[in-house]
């Protein structure tokens, strides 16, 4: 079975099971989840679960028939206090993850030690229409089973996720089982479906974390599911983009009244803003901001 060079692949692949009301999708990162933890020196368990969430981010953006955006975050009384992936239809990713603490052992490393008493929130933000929200509490030991609850009591279509970590090469995966809506409601036909999704979770479930972090997706597929006939969608390609600029600091800043605005600069000789996702810092200096300062009253 062929192996690649999973180091720079961030892939989503898409694929329905042809013969069963059911579909699948397989994530593989490795750049873009780098892109979001290599600036923060976070602890162990906050980089584990942080690419949990981006693999599992991605997983549900995938889901979406619209254009637009998700976000999925995690907040409770723990000392990880918050912690957000937000994405596109594009496959656009960032995240970031705030603590309650100053210093945190490494040894911390389950959800409900990192959380705490939580909940998950999450936000789908159509182009067009309104958005949606969906909360659930954090009730169940991992984050792919609380996703997994989500479905089940927001969505009430049947779902499992799988998802893993390795923090030694810093590649984040996942993979999704999810049936699909049958407009037949026989009792002989829901027995069918319940039957092909435990069929295809039993069968998903014998994903190592060597083979997906190792194996291309198609080799993959084919060693889960050659006994199934499976329609592989084109992969779509996963890219870290935080999304700040010096034109949306200059918007933030244009809310601050003209003299708070002078004030500050007069003190500080100009005014800095950075990025906590990526940690950019845009400085700005009386110049830059004269358009501002000119509204003045005087």
């Amino acid at each position: 079975m062929p192996q690649a060079d999973m180091t720079n692949t961030d892939e989503l692949n898409r694929y329905l099971f042809d013969n069963m009301h059911a579909r699948g999708e397989l994530v593989q990162l490795s750049n873009s989840y780098q892109a979001i933890i290599n600036n923060h020196n976070y602890p162990l368990g906050v980089r584990l679960l942080l690419g949990e969430l981006l693999a599992a981010t991605c997983l549900l953006t995938a889901t979406l028939k619209f254009e637009g955006e998700i976000t999925v975050q995690l907040q409770g009384d723990g000392p990880v206090s918050y912690m957000s992936v937000n994405g596109n239809n594009n496959q656009q990713m960032r995240g970031i993850a705030r603590l309650a603490v100053a210093d945190m052992s490494n040894e911390v490393t389950t959800l409900h030690d990192l959380i705490g008493k939580g909940t998950m929130v999450i936000t789908i933000r159509p182009t067009q229409g309104e958005a949606y929200q969906g909360v659930v509490a954090l009730e169940h030991a991992t984050l792919a089973d609380c996703l997994a609850h989500y479905f089940e009591v927001s969505e009430q279509i049947p779902t499992k996720i799988w998802l893993f970590i390795d923090d030694d090469k810093q590649q984040a995966a996942g993979s999704l089982v999810q049936l699909l809506p049958d407009g037949d409601g026989s009792s002989e036909n829901k027995d069918k479906q319940e039957s092909d999704f435990e069929h295809l979770t039993q069968l998903t479930n014998t994903i190592k974390a060597d083979e997906i972090f190792t194996l291309e997706a198609q080799a993959l597929l084919y060693r889960l599911y050659h006994q199934e006939k499976v329609s592989l969608f084109e992969p779509q390609a996963i890219s870290y983009q935080c999304g700040c600029s010096s034109d949306k600091c200059l918007a933030a800043i244009s809310q601050i009244k003209p003299d708070e605005i002078s004030a500050i600069l007069t003190e500080h000789g100009k005014i800095s803003m950075t990025c906590e996702y990526c940690l950019t810092c845009y400085d700005f200096f009386a110049d830059d901001l004269k358009s501002f300062t000119s509204k003045q009253t005087h």
